[in-house]
């Protein structure tokens, strides 16, 4: 049995859904954010030396980062919502299962931390505004060209791309003129795994 060291309103959620998208028979252990700080409750230390949400415990086996879990449950799904056949495909769910954390959350979270400083802080997210309409300028043009992130077929790469992407609704206004991430959010929103998901988590803020 899967255990999923689940963290409020986390990355963690997309580990939820693929779990339920995959049909694999998993537990759910809770944790809540410190009210003051918004982080992590020490007791995720006892689990992994870092502390941080998403952690899996497969029958004793410890993943930590949401990537490294995404592609361990894909490959213990014999391959289920990996890679595509199609070459092109193949190389576009690598580029957006890496691209999710790696380019498109960094000043995302960046600019969430400088939310949170007063004066100052507010200055220097303009700064940051238009690195990430960038970012979303291009998704829109990569969702403008196939259905789903690696081509014609939902993959692992879209679970991956879901928490930036609803984080970047709240922070820096991602469906305004951009129909396609509008569209593709509308769509994930509604499969039944994803609800499901939610249930299992629990609240989830979507920012």
């Amino acid at each position: 049995m899967i255990t999923v060291h689940h963290l409020e309103n986390s990355r963690s959620q997309r580990i939820l859904w693929l779990l339920e998208e995959l049909a694999f028979p998993y537990a759910v252990k809770r944790y809540e954010r410190n009210k003051a700080t918004m982080l992590a409750p020490p007791e995720l230390r006892q689990v992994h030396p870092l502390g941080k949400s998403p952690l899996i415990d497969d029958d004793g086996t410890v993943v930590a980062e949401t990537g490294a879990i995404v592609e361990y449950l894909v490959e213990k799904g014999d391959g289920r919502l990996g890679p595509p056949a199609h070459r092109d495909d193949a190389l576009r769910y690598r580029y957006f299962l890496h691209y999710a954390e790696g380019s498109l959350m960094p000043p995302l979270f960046t600019k969430l931390v400088l939310s949170r400083v007063p004066l100052l802080g507010k200055m220097a997210q303009k700064k940051f505004q238009p690195m990430i309409q960038v970012h979303l300028d291009f998704v829109e043009a990569e969702l403008a060209a196939r259905p789903w992130f690696a081509g014609k077929e939902f993959t692992a790469a879209d679970v991956m791309m879901s928490f930036p992407l609803e984080a970047a609704v709240k922070r820096a206004g991602a469906t305004e003129g951009r129909p396609h991430i509008a569209a593709w959010l509308g769509k994930i929103h509604t499969r039944p795994a994803y609800r499901a998901a939610l249930q299992a988590g629990g609240p989830y803020a979507y920012a």
